[in-house]
């Protein structure tokens, strides 16, 4: 009787040229499910890793696109798979490592390329509620900014209003300070000439007391 061998849970993961992924998905896809299904594998989960550029070209290729794939397949058909990758003109390499004590939360963890698909998602799903918070926004901002403008122009009143006060009070001083000067200067001119009459009234008295003594002095006559 024919022993039937045990299948392994495998873990593998497949190096393709990022040129060949975008370009034909689905026949990378289909390449790597034909070599698996040679070695009679079942296949439990099989996605995209990441995309990345290689440390160094590999068969002229610069990026690669990973392929994770979990599979249960008899242990002794694991060279048979890495010799079909050998071969294929799509896959350019192959790493695969037994994972019996993977459980199937640890197989349907996030993967870089799908945490990266789920953050797209989420930007798109929200690019609506930001439009609308941005619209709400505006329509609060447009008051605010039509009474700010009230308030410049209310200020701006008020700062001519105080102005032109500032200005006529100074005006107003001015003119007394003139008016005062005026007055200063003409009263200056009115007592000056009371001055001169009074010097000039002084100058007379004293010719006349000059005067006096002279003309009480006796005349002698030549003919004594």
């Amino acid at each position: 009787m024919e022993t039937i061998a045990e299948k392994k849970l495998y873990e593998g993961m497949f190096l393709v040229d990022s040129g060949k992924a975008a370009s034909d998905w689905d026949g990378i896809n289909a390449a790597i499910k034909k070599i698996l299904n040679r070695a009679e594998a079942e296949i439990v989960s099989m996605r995209k890793w990441d995309d990345r550029r290689l440390a160094y070209d590999i068969k002229s290729t610069s990026r690669g696109t990973y392929m994770l794939c979990y599979f249960k397949v008899d242990g002794q058909k694991i060279q048979s798979i890495e010799k079909d990758v050998q071969l294929s003109e799509n896959i350019i390499r192959v790493l695969i490592l037994s994972t019996e004590q993977m459980t199937k939360e640890d197989i349907e963890k996030d993967t870089p390329a799908t945490k990266t698909e789920k953050e797209k998602e989420k930007a798109i799903a929200e690019q609506p509620k930001e439009a609308e918070v941005s619209k709400q926004s505006d329509q609060q901002e447009e008051p605010a900014a039509e009474q700010a403008q009230t308030s410049d122009e209310t200020l701006t009143t008020e700062q001519a209003q105080i102005e032109n006060e500032a200005k006529t009070a100074e005006d107003v001083e001015q003119a007394g300070e003139t008016e005062q000067a005026g007055e200063t200067e003409q009263a200056v001119e009115t007592e000056k000439p009371e001055e001169t009459r009074n010097a000039e009234d002084a100058g007379q008295a004293e010719e006349v007391e000059g005067e006096g003594p002279q003309d009480s002095q006796p005349k002698v006559s030549s003919d004594d």
